[in-house]
């Protein structure tokens, strides 16, 4: 194929007259050529060779991306497709491989991601069930085994495992009285507490903010760069942070290894001390980091942003699937609740990465019953339709709930965390709420274990009661005082979750709520007879964690997946979405979009940035930024296409001042009319790297070596547009700016980037 062949191929995209205008230049002298070879060499040295191929076409190359900025969906769809066709243009032996193994290589990561998360899974179970219980004794016949495994002994005849619960010879207690147990349990806790917030303030970073500051700016302002923030990688759930890495924005080294291992260990021990916190959303993070590590190895998803995050929602899956047990819940998870994009193929990846972490969970056995499902119950009875009734009041509690909970925590973090003492001193927070959680838990017998076990003893089914303490309470004529245990619960689940969660060691929220709405549930149950109080405990369980997430069909299957109770779907289902409407009405935003809002984390929601500018009726001039950022954004390229590098310099150091990281200079010539653009990460690169730009030369942006890095068919849209135009093109099309052009003459206005449209709406929600 021909040089002017191949380059018809790939500029599809050029206007005619700058083909034309490329083919003219050809032909000039000989020492321009030679004097753009050097500079092409090392330009090229920096990009791959379908980066390199892209750079001939018109919507501009992209460096990796800088802290904190977005990436360019629409660039890497392009991208990877220069990538496909050259791999597929080959049609040899070798080049047929490599197409197989191209097709075959997101299957093989997602297989390789579902068995490393449920290695990962198993390490943490095992560890924080042993962990978790030293707070109450040891196994003296193996000091590495829980409480339950060493009470475990095998039928001789059946061979059948048994529990012999409190006849337990082999394990021990470390005292024999009330006080003295009591304050070990206590000491244990802190100890644990201090451990895993030491572990995660080893994950500190600063980062650049996420916001604007310019919005306000008058043309004469002087502002300096903005002040960035501190944040702990692996505290937390890591939802919320996942949430807005998958809708486009970049957190740098939010996945690395050393995140994985330290949201690890650090979730063992503070699961362990008893909080009012789980281990389920921190292996969605935990899932994510073993996803991004694995897709590292692929060039296919390391050199591409679009790629990489289909893979992170592939791993999202696994997270669930593995803590639960829920393989099919946990890819419904990932596209409720996680991602922003989720085609037909990323689904069917998921399908096959949740369900090999299933599997190879299964094989492992962590929680000794050989079985996947965590809570298997079989109450053996149906509901009536009167109990309808019932699930309905469970569902408005539940909402009650999780509103009531979401804008607690939301007004805590704000105040209580905004101290000084506090802010600066993570782990003393920790300890302190550590301590609470002991002394109010342990006096009740029904809080006293670790969150999981408190939802195994209220699901169970006191026909068949196993020495378990609640049978034994529900079969006592006077039930005052475990009534009372059950109220004391409920309530105090609720106040330690809303102090606990936003704490600085790694936690989730999924397990508090299902306890909460267990205890509860099970409070109900009494007062309905001739059925099982569990079944109440089941759906309570339910409906308080719709309050919470809002999460609806993902947590119907989760919970049928979660229980094994197939029957019991339309429970589920009326409770969870009674849940949702009455949280909803007491607070719009779930907790995870609470926890962004809280940690300033950049995200846009489409589908709820619709509904806040429908109310507005906006127009698309009001994201127009200041004149003073217009005039240093934009250069005047005259008709040639020419400006000066000192020029360039000076506008980078405007962009730099202002920390619009995601910005860049808008081209245009003397009549205003678009011409392309240049973004700062390109262009930063251009003039600091040497041999790129001549100093004492004009820079030539259609010919130059700078001409690969200009995108020249940016999008546009029209400053009378409506908002939702604006909305409905960032969310759809995954946009990291957008060129705003006058009505009628078509010249620039103005230009949009992603955050801006964040920060514009956050301001018309609060």
């Amino acid at each position: 194929m021909s040089q002017d062949q191949e380059a018809n191929e790939h500029t599809q995209l050029l206007d005619p007259r700058v083909v034309e205008l490329r083919g003219h230049r050809r032909g000039s002298t000989r020492s321009n050529d030679v004097q753009l070879e050097d500079a092409s060499s090392i330009t090229s040295s920096h990009l791959s060779r379908g980066e390199r191929a892209l750079a001939e076409t018109a919507i501009g190359e992209r460096l990796p991306y800088n802290d904190y900025t977005t990436i360019d969906w629409l660039h890497d769809l392009i991208k990877d497709s220069y990538r496909y066709r050259a791999i597929k243009s080959n049609k040899s032996l070798k080049g047929r491989f490599l197409t197989a193994w191209d097709s075959c290589q997101g299957w093989v990561a997602a297989s390789l991601i579902g068995i490393l998360t449920a290695i990962v899974a198993f390490l943490v179970d095992t560890a924080e069930a042993t962990i978790s219980d030293y707070k109450l004794g040891y196994c003296s016949s193996n000091f590495l085994k829980n409480r339950e495994s060493c009470c475990i002994k095998k039928t001789p005849l059946t061979g059948v495992m048994d529990n012999v619960g409190e006849d337990c010879l082999a394990w021990k207690s470390w005292s024999d009285n009330y006080w003295g147990k009591f304050g070990t349990y206590v000491g244990f806790a802190l100890l644990f507490g201090i451990l895993a917030g030491a572990v995660t303030m080893t994950t500190k970073a600063n980062l650049p903010t996420a916001k604007q500051h310019d919005q306000d700016q008058d043309a004469e302002g002087d502002l300096g760069p903005p002040t960035g923030k501190s944040m702990y990688m692996a505290a937390g759930s890591g939802i919320p942070e996942i949430k807005t890495i998958l809708s486009g924005f970049v957190i740098p080294h939010f996945l690395d290894f050393k995140v994985l291992l330290v949201k690890a260990v650090g979730a063992t021990f503070a699961v362990a001390t008893g909080m009012c916190l789980g281990k389920e959303g921190p292996f969605v993070h935990i899932s994510t980091c073993v996803g991004y590590l694995v897709a590292s190895c692929f060039p296919k998803y390391k050199d591409n942003g679009r790629k990489m995050r289909e893979m992170l929602s592939v791993a999202c899956s696994s997270g669930l699937s593995v803590a639960f047990g829920a393989p099919i819940g946990g890819v419904l998870f990932s596209y409720e609740e996680i991602s922003t994009y989720f085609p037909r193929k990323v689904l069917w990846r998921a399908f096959l990465c949740s369900l090999f972490s299933a599997v190879v969970l299964k094989a492992l056995n962590p929680n000794g019953t050989g079985k996947l499902v965590l809570f298997e119950t079989k109450y053996g009875v149906n509901y009536l339709p009167e109990h309808y009734l019932v699930f309905i009041f469970l569902g408005v509690i539940g909402g009650l709930f999780g509103g009531i909970f979401c804008k607690a925590n939301f007004l805590w973090s704000k105040t209580f965390r905004k101290h000084s003492i506090i802010s600066t001193n993570p782990v003393l927070e920790l300890a302190l709420v550590v301590l609470v959680t002991a002394l109010l838990q342990y006096p009740n017998p029904l809080t006293r274990e670790p969150g999981d076990v408190i939802i195994k003893n209220l699901l169970v089914d006191c026909q068949n009661p196993q020495a378990s303490w609640v049978c034994a309470q529900e079969a006592q004529e006077y039930k005052g005082r475990y009534y009372g245990w059950l109220v004391y619960g409920t309530a105090v689940k609720l106040i330690l979750t809303i102090i606990t969660f936003g704490c600085k060691v790694p936690s989730g929220i999924i397990i508090p709520a299902l306890d909460a709405g267990a205890l509860f549930g099970r409070l109900i149950g009494q007062a309905i007879p001739n059925i099982s109080p569990g079944i109440f405990a089941m759906v309570g369980a339910a409906a308080f964690l719709a309050g919470v997430s809002r999460m609806t069909v993902s947590l119907t299957v989760i919970m049928f997946e979660l229980t094994g109770e197939v029957d019991y779907i339309p429970p589920f289902m009326i409770a969870i979405l009674v849940a949702k409407w009455v949280a909803d009405a007491l607070s719009s935003e779930g907790v995870y979009d609470l926890a962004q809002t809280v940690l300033g984390h950049p995200f846009l929601d489409p589908e709820h940035a619709l509904g806040i500018v429908r109310d507005e009726g906006s127009l698309v001039e009001e994201l127009i930024p200041p004149e003073q950022t217009m005039r240093e954004i934009t250069v005047d390229v005259g008709s040639e296409c020419k400006v000066s590098k000192s020029l360039l310099s000076t506008k980078l150091s405007q962009l730099k001042a202002r920390g619009l990281m995601d910005a860049g200079l808008v081209l245009v010539d003397g009549d205003g009319m678009l011409h392309g653009y240049l973004a700062e990460g390109e262009l930063e690169f251009a003039i600091h790297e040497d041999g790129v730009l001549k100093d004492d030369e004009p820079v030539d942006l259609l010919q130059g070596p700078l001409s690969a890095f200009v995108d020249r068919t940016p999008l546009t849209i029209c400053a009378k547009a409506p908002m939702e135009y604006a909305v409905e093109m960032f969310g759809k099309l995954g946009l990291r700016h957008l060129i705003v052009v006058e009505e009628g003459t078509a010249k620039v206005v103005g230009v949009i980037i992603k955050k801006r449209l964040v920060l514009y709406l956050e301001n018309l929600q609060h």
